[in-house]
């Protein structure tokens, strides 16, 4: 498969409530530094290099960009690259961002923010992004704890025009049921991929049955998170590379879309190779015998 000529209109689309999207996406948490990201004291990566990366994602067509104000090495803040890349911004870019955690200046976590410090999260997310609204603004939260005083307060900013939908993140379908009283949702973002969360099957299905979108996060990292691909993938996942000739990050991401048409993909990456490989998993085509193989490395059957 030749990488260059694809864009990230093969992938397909999906609209997150009135914003349609292609289904490969991009996800700038890895921009800001080279190495594990959200670590203090992180390598900046070269601004020109992130710079030319995001560039070059909207010439492949992606019009999905997943970003927080959290995202930032030392120099280096995802927010403030897309903007001096972007701006200004082609009329149908979707900016999607997170709120909830926060870091200090060093780069370590802070207590996740209450309702009363969710409007400060969403005003600092419109100020380096350099817009008057945000397109879709994710809760994440951790735990089991009941989210309607925060997801309640991102309600009242969607009524007051700062932010246009609301999405979920690291939730559970008790969560998404207790959102949904409250007001629309138009995304989850939880973490999954082969052999990742195989827990999360039934969820995934359900959204696509709600008409919500799913967003896999760390779907080609999987247990190496933040630090990336961390070890050799599994032997099934390898064979199916290798019959189509392809990396197996890109067999990962196009299994990833095979679970629904609500699936959307956000790889993230700062190597301008890695990007083109990534928006050209959006035509890999896997055959029925494809997918039996890499479903019973998903369920840890075989290849593990």
């Amino acid at each position: 498969m030749t990488s260059r000529t694809i864009t990230a209109a093969a992938s397909g689309t999906w609209k997150l409530g009135d914003l349609e999207v292609r289904r490969i996406g991009f996800g700038a948490m890895r921009l800001p530094q080279t190495g594990p990201a959200l670590v203090p004291g992180a390598v900046p990566r070269d601004r020109d290099q992130a710079v030319a990366v995001l560039r070059r994602a909207v010439e492949l067509g992606v019009n999905h960009i997943d970003t927080a104000a959290f995202y930032f090495s030392p120099l280096r803040s995802a927010n403030e690259l897309i903007n001096r890349a972007l701006a200004p911004y082609p009329d149908d870019l979707v900016i999607t961002t997170k709120v909830g955690p926060g870091r200090d200046l060093s780069g370590r976590w802070l207590p996740h923010a209450g309702p009363g410090g969710l409007r400060a999260q969403v005003e600092e997310n419109l100020r380096q992004l350099g817009r008057d609204h945000l397109d879709v603004v994710n809760l994440r939260i951790v735990g089991t704890d009941s989210l309607a005083d925060r997801f309640g307060a991102l309600a009242e900013l969607c009524e007051a025009g700062l932010v246009r939908h609301l999405g979920l993140s690291n939730i559970t379908p008790a969560h998404l049921a207790e959102a949904r009283a409250i007001a629309p949702v138009v995304c989850v973002q939880n973490m999954y991929g082969i052999g990742v969360r195989a827990d999360q099957d039934d969820f995934v299905r359900s959204c696509g049955e709600q008409g919500i979108a799913f967003v896999p996060f760390y779907s080609i990292a999987a247990d190496g998170r933040q630090g990336g691909a961390d070890g050799p993938d599994a032997p099934g996942i390898r064979t199916v590379a290798q019959a189509h000739g392809v990396d197996t990050a890109q067999v990962r991401i196009a299994w990833t879309l095979r679970r629904g048409p609500h699936v959307l993909a956000i790889p993230g990456t700062g190597d301008p190779a890695h990007l083109e490989a990534n928006v050209a998993a959006g035509s890999l085509r896997l055959t029925s015998e494809d997918l039996a193989l890499l479903d019973s490395v998903h369920r840890g059957a075989d290849g593990a």
